[in-house]
């Protein structure tokens, strides 16, 4: 087998089918996910041991090689031609070899276009402040992030440096400066990269995950200090999104970082992917806007009381998941056994559809 060949052909049959990711390990044929089912591509012989180590070294160098042999696992980014990008991760398993990819388009689209609230503009057209999209793995925080990016990219003067392990979207640069960072690569951690950024006159930082408190604080700091900094948590909603970033810090830290998380945060957006009837998938979301009145819950440690204010807040912008979920059903476009499926409090949701 010609492993340059065969890892392009798969590549570009992901691309071709709009795959979201390619799963290629020991001891399987390769299996495709599309529109969040796995598929397997059986015209493929099952993979060897020696077919998986052939595809990495086709993706990373060397040392990206050293790594994986002493962590028994790597993120790595990965170019087709020009078509796409891949965010890949390679790992073992009981002894075997595996290894997938995340599809990253080239192209980046406009929130429109993403079918997402036309309010996302508003955050991206802000000079300072917190905002995050959570969500599970898999639900298209990086391309919401990216498009919001792309926003400012398009029609603001701005300096914006993001830090991603890997890098993902490429931007090109348009009325603004970009400069991507790689951990590993260009920076040794996101805390160094986020750390770096106040020395480099930025005005708008991306910050790829944040991973521990280091990054955290770096990232609150930076919001408090002028900056516009977006990044993403594998959290569920906008209150354990709270929760969690405050219950990351140490008891006699906490304090301290409720009252700058209470300042600097300006909204928190959840957001999963629901299977269209038509196919493909389509966003259900939440939106916590950080008004007086969730500043007030975060300083007196009433979190709980979030999810309450956030669905009685339409008025002010903010959005309820289980009112996007419902009005999807009411239009046709899932059904009401995946709203209740991705619904935060399905109980609530079967009143309203």
């Amino acid at each position: 087998m010609n492993s340059k060949e065969t890892l392009e052909e798969l590549l570009l049959e992901t691309i071709n089918r709009n795959g979201s990711d390619l799963h290629m390990s020991e001891n399987r044929k390769p299996i495709i996910r599309i529109d969040g089912d796995l598929v397997t591509l059986e015209k493929y012989e099952v993979f060897k041991k020696e077919d998986i180590i052939s595809f990495l070294r086709e993706m990373i160098n060397d040392e990206f090689i050293k790594i994986f042999n002493e962590k028994q696992q790597i993120d790595f980014s990965h170019a087709y031609k020009d078509q796409a990008r891949f965010r890949g991760n390679a790992f073992v398993q009981r002894g075997a070899f595996g290894i997938v990819l995340r599809l990253i388009p080239r192209d980046i689209k406009t929130i429109d276009e993403l079918n997402l609230p036309q309010i996302l503009n508003e955050f991206a057209n802000k000079k300072q402040g917190f905002f995050l999209v959570v969500g599970p793995v898999g639900q298209g925080k990086s391309t919401t992030l990216a498009s919001m990016i792309e926003k400012i990219n398009r029609e603001r003067t701005e300096h914006i440096i993001t830090i991603e392990d890997p890098v993902e979207y490429v931007y090109d640069q348009k009325s603004s400066i970009i400069d991507q960072r790689e951990v590993k690569i260009d920076t040794p951690s996101f805390e160094d990269g986020l750390n770096g950024t106040f020395r480099q006159d930025v005005d708008v930082i991306l910050v790829g995950e944040m991973r521990n408190r280091e990054t955290i604080s770096a990232a609150v700091t930076a919001a408090e200090t002028g900056h516009l900094v977006f990044s993403t948590l594998h959290t569920n909603n906008a209150s354990q999104t709270v929760d969690r970033i405050i219950d990351i810090f140490p008891s006699n830290q906490q304090d301290q970082i409720r009252m700058q998380l209470a300042s600097s945060l300006i909204g928190i957006f959840s957001q999963r992917l629901v299977p269209r009837i038509s196919g493909g998938l389509v966003p259900a979301y939440e939106l916590l806007i950080n008004n007086n009145a969730i500043s007030n819950l975060i300083r007196e440690k009433r979190t709980h009381e979030i999810d309450t204010v956030i669905e009685t807040s339409s008025d002010k912008g903010m959005i309820d998941m289980n009112r996007t979920l419902a009005e999807l059903v009411r239009r046709g476009e899932i059904t009401a056994e995946n709203a209740i499926l991705h619904s935060f409090r399905p109980e609530v949701l079967q009143k309203m559809i």
